[in-house]
């Protein structure tokens, strides 16, 4: 019983794990290679994951701060927009309350081009009043100016396609025009804006114009949108906003984002899932060959495994000497490669630089030597000719950052743990009496 309690975890388990990695790093590259698969597959999860969240929350920021709001309330006579605004807008949690209306849309602009379009119509005042719509706005020409019943403000790729520019007549034919509503006939508006919100279905289908003239062009209803601190918190917003409601109101329908972009959102958490699953795979590989050089480890060290079985060291000891060596392999990859993986997500855009600027001196180069053949040695990544993209954007969230590395750090473990389990199976009578 003595001789059990001199092995007391973890002070000699973790020597002899530590002895094992020296000595076999001579004579077997497992260790090193397994260290390098694990760090590899965790920078590159790290980097992918951080490239997809920030081109994913570009678009869901787009579609809530420009279009959709987190939180509508639609249903009420229009003559109490104001009132309700005001009142509405109080709520705990609430940062922006904007009345706005949208309708379906024909525009015909220079040399008879014509496009569909969304016009959404809002009050002259609505950058002050929602500083989320004000700051995805990046006006290329004008200002936000729909003051004056003729102006509207257009995508700067819808502008591009209908050949106008800043100050340009247009005209537009709502729905209920074609259809012979009430607002039938031909509307004349001026361009008083340009804007770019860098998300592709706005800047080529959306226009601004003021809420009292989208009213006489169409019969669609008002509906307040609101922002939320935290968009997160729209189920808890919903139910303070209902029991804020003067009781004529009450027929009034509420819904949240999650509603109304339910399928596009969807998608993208599936794209990500799917993502997270196939880099992952990396992890399945590593942890196979982890496991295959524990278990050639364990059959190689018999006759250390029998002299500590002897000496009082029980099955669970021993196999934690080969789960610490696991333990080592995944935490220095891990950590190593999402040091790594953190540093090129936040700063991706310089090595997405400074790829660009090897690729392009290599064009340069063999440009010199070969007359021209290789082009003119302006390649880029993400060149504006092809993508929709300014620069590549990068999210890094803690949670996922933090799942990648136990992602990493388990495979190595649980891998050295299950191999580990002849340990079980070695009797030190027969190794000894082989010896």
């Amino acid at each position: 019983m003595s001789g059990r309690r001199a092995f007391s975890f973890p002070f000699w388990i973790g020597f002899v794990a530590s002895r094992h990695i020296r000595r076999g790093r001579g004579r077997s590259p497992a260790p090193v290679f397994s260290v390098l698969g694990i760090a590899v597959g965790v920078l590159a999860l790290t980097v992918i994951i951080a490239v997809m969240n920030g081109f994913q929350l570009g678009f869901i920021e787009n579609i809530l701060e420009v279009s959709s709001y987190h939180v509508r309330f639609e249903g009420f006579p229009p003559e109490d927009t104001e009132t309700l605004r005001q009142k509405l807008g109080e709520g705990p949690g609430i940062v922006a309350a904007v009345p706005f209306c949208e309708f379906q849309a024909l525009v015909r602009g220079q040399r008879d081009r014509q496009s569909g379009l969304v016009v959404r119509g809002l009050p002259p005042e609505a950058l002050e009043l929602d500083r989320g719509l004000a700051a995805k706005l990046e006006f290329e020409a004008g200002s936000f100016d729909i003051s004056g019943a003729g102006a509207i403000l257009l995508g700067t790729e819808l502008a591009r396609s209908l050949s106008v520019r800043l100050g340009d007549e247009l005209t537009v034919f709502s729905v209920d025009d074609l259809f012979g509503g009430a607002g039938a006939g031909v509307h004349n508006f001026t361009v008083t804006g340009l804007f770019r919100t860098g998300y592709y279905d706005y800047d080529m289908g959306l226009a601004f114009m003021n809420l009292e003239t989208a009213r006489s062009l169409s019969q669609s209803p008002v509906v307040l949108g609101f922002k939320l601190r935290d968009r997160w918190q729209d189920s808890a917003a919903m139910a303070a906003l209902a029991s804020r409601l003067p009781a004529p109101q009450e027929g009034g329908r509420l819904s949240s984002w999650r509603d109304y972009n339910r399928s596009f959102f969807g998608a993208l958490r599936t794209e990500k899932l799917f993502m997270f699953i196939l880099v992952g795979l990396i992890f399945v590989v590593v942890g196979l060959n982890i496991f295959q050089a524990q278990r050639r480890a364990v059959l190689e060290r018999r006759e250390e495994i029998g002299l500590l079985r002897a000496v009082g060291a029980g099955d669970l000891s021993v196999r934690m000497v080969f789960a610490w060596d696991g333990f080592l392999i995944g935490f220095c990859g891990a950590g190593a490669g999402l040091a790594l993986g953190l540093l090129v997500a936040s700063r991706i855009g310089a090595f997405f630089a400074l790829a660009e600027g090897l690729i392009n001196a290599v064009i340069a180069a063999a440009n010199y030597l070969s007359g021209s053949f290789f082009g003119s040695g302006d390649f880029a990544v993400f060149s504006p000719a092809v993508f929709y993209i300014k620069e590549v954007p990068s999210r890094i969230i803690p949670a996922e950052v933090f799942l990648i590395f136990m992602f990493g750090f388990l495979s190595a473990l649980l891998a050295a743990w299950f191999a580990s389990g002849k340990v079980s199976r070695t009797k030190p009578a027969e190794v000894l009496r082989d010896e």
